[in-house]
């Protein structure tokens, strides 16, 4: 379905990310992948789908190097019609105790650089009528929690940079549209169960459980998988007039 397409997504060489670009090159994109571990690895499972990929070691936090990547998509893979701002980080403390350079880091990485991306992708995009950018915020983009300041400030405003965008190119062949997930069993989070099931002294299963269960009624995370295929239908000319939504993916976690 994405045959012909070149497809850009930031913090993808593992969890989310990763997911998002091996399902983008599984439908036939291209894709250029970005982020910091294990780059070969990532690599290697996205091309597992005879796709091309390369990868940019953009720095998310330096606008030069977000803008540099976008260029270099463009002239190694011959555009950036997919465009998928992924990339992000957490740290979680109260506002009065809340390092500033923690916060700094946050906005920087978690919402400025999406819209450094998109500023450098976008003109690309309206040149050749079509593009897609996708932004993946979070249900903190929608309702927050304590002591995730940072991080809910960051993603309500990745919410609204979204719309904005949408707005401005409602009457083009580029949409802009965010998704908004819950609870998803990255390693990230696996680290958060873990912690839970040796404070609490119970197994991992049960220490899902009971994280599942302050936030998310289903009771289930949310995939990296099921993400990706959210992504792929927003890229699809069914959802050609989709435009500046932020999909909750969130097992019910908002609708309480």
């Amino acid at each position: 379905m994405l045959n012909g397409k070149t497809a850009l997504v930031t913090g993808s060489t593992s969890g989310i990310g990763l997911g998002i670009a091996t399902t983008l090159a599984m439908h036939g994109a291209r894709v250029m992948i970005n982020g910091f571990g294990d780059v070969q690895g990532a690599l290697a499972q996205v091309r597992e789908h005879d796709s091309e990929a390369i990868y940019h070691g953009a720095d998310m936090s330096k606008p030069a190097e977000v803008a540099d990547m976008v260029r270099q998509c463009e002239a190694q893979l011959g555009a950036c019609d997919i465009l998928v701002n992924n990339a992000g980080i957490q740290h979680v403390a109260l506002v009065e105790d809340f390092p500033a350079e923690k916060w700094d880091a946050i906005i920087a990485i978690n919402l400025s650089s999406a819209f450094h991306a998109m500023r450098a992708a976008l003109p690309g995009m309206k040149q050749r009528n079509w593009g897609r950018i996708v932004n993946l915020a979070s249900v903190h983009g929608l309702v927050a929690s304590a002591s995730k300041s940072a991080y809910v400030a960051a993603k309500h405003g990745l919410v609204g940079l979204t719309k904005s965008a949408a707005l401005e190119n409602a009457t083009t062949g580029v949409t802009v549209n965010a998704i908004c997930p819950g609870w998803v069993l990255t390693p990230l989070v696996q680290k958060q169960v873990d912690a839970r099931a040796a404070a609490d002294g119970v197994d991992n299963e049960e220490a899902k459980r009971r994280l599942l269960a302050e936030k998310q009624p289903s009771l289930q995370f949310t995939t990296p998988a099921e993400l990706a295929e959210l992504v792929v239908f927003l890229c699809s000319p069914a959802a050609q007039n989709v435009r500046g939504v932020a999909w909750q993916v969130d097992g019910g976690w908002t609708a309480q």
